[in-house]
């Protein structure tokens, strides 16, 4: 089990800057937000690409994935009844997807709240069969490059269409494929009726990666959530990926929020690991 950062937090540094920074605390790797690099995938050129992973091994962490997928360009919407719209977020993904094999990432964070809910007009089944149809369509690319598409489960708050873990593991059953697993977000299991622990039990081992917050989008160790047994139970589903720390509220400053958010996390797993 590795521990990673997400960079969108570190507004205005250059990446190389990032990663020696999450080197320098002790975090194994880092996860990127596509559009921290460019507006689309697409404009990051190879010679970059091959920059950006060097800079990553230079300082000695790995390049994690990618999440915040959709954010740009505009317009991305990944089950969208119009063909033309829905084509092209299924090409942008295939974008994404070399992108992120070219970085040397493993995983690739399938969120995007307002690139996924249910159209008005549209009905739960139909929204559904089409956003199978087109993760199913990514996925030989997405094993030709290594690449894991984990799906995430968001809060109703967020979005209409896949807010329970239950939800978004009966589509990684139905596509069964091994390069489509789930992503389990800490502050979005908050939003369920069930303990995290018993959630990561019951799904975890679906689970690719794994994102660390409290239920206020701030960092671990701010608010009520044990990690301890959250890293109990990943321990006892053998989850071998990254817990990622993901916050949504940057004015701490991204310093003071990674050093914290890593010392709770190494402090809670070393509580895990001294459970009888």
């Amino acid at each position: 089990m590795k521990l990673g950062v997400c960079n969108e937090m570190f507004e205005g540094w250059p990446i190389g800057k990032v990663f020696g920074f999450a080197a320098e605390l002790g975090y194994d790797g880092v996860e990127i937000a596509p559009f921290t690099l460019a507006e689309r995938a697409s404009d990051v050129s190879v010679a970059q690409r091959t920059d950006i992973a060097r800079q990553a091994r230079n300082a000695g962490v790995e390049i994690v994935g990618l999440h915040w997928l959709l954010v740009s360009p505009k317009d991305l919407y990944i089950n969208h009844p119009d063909d033309a719209i829905r084509l092209k977020t299924r090409d942008y993904l295939l974008e994404l997807i070399d992108l992120c094999g070219d970085l040397g990432g493993k995983t690739m964070v399938l969120g995007s709240p307002k690139q996924r809910s249910i159209v008005e007009g549209q009905t739960y089944d139909a929204t559904w069969t089409r956003t199978v149809d087109a993760f199913r369509s990514c996925l030989d690319r997405a094993a030709r490059r290594s690449v894991t598409l984990c799906l995430e489960q968001l809060t109703p708050k967020e979005t209409n269409f896949i807010t329970t873990v239950a939800e978004a593991a009966k589509m990684v059953d139905e596509i069964n494929h091994p390069n489509f697993r789930l992503i389990l977000d800490v502050k979005a299991m908050l939003s369920l009726d069930w303990p995290v622990p018993d959630t990561i039990r019951l799904y975890g081992s679906k689970a690719a990666h794994v994102h660390a917050n409290e239920a206020d989008g701030n960092g671990p160790g701010t608010g009520p959530t044990d990690f301890a047994p959250i890293f109990q139970a990943l321990d006892d589903v053998a989850f071998r990926g990254c817990v990622s720390v993901e916050v949504f509220d940057f004015k701490p400053g991204p310093e003071k929020i990674a050093r914290d958010s890593l010392a709770y996390l190494k402090k809670s797993r070393q509580r895990s690991e001294r459970k009888p």
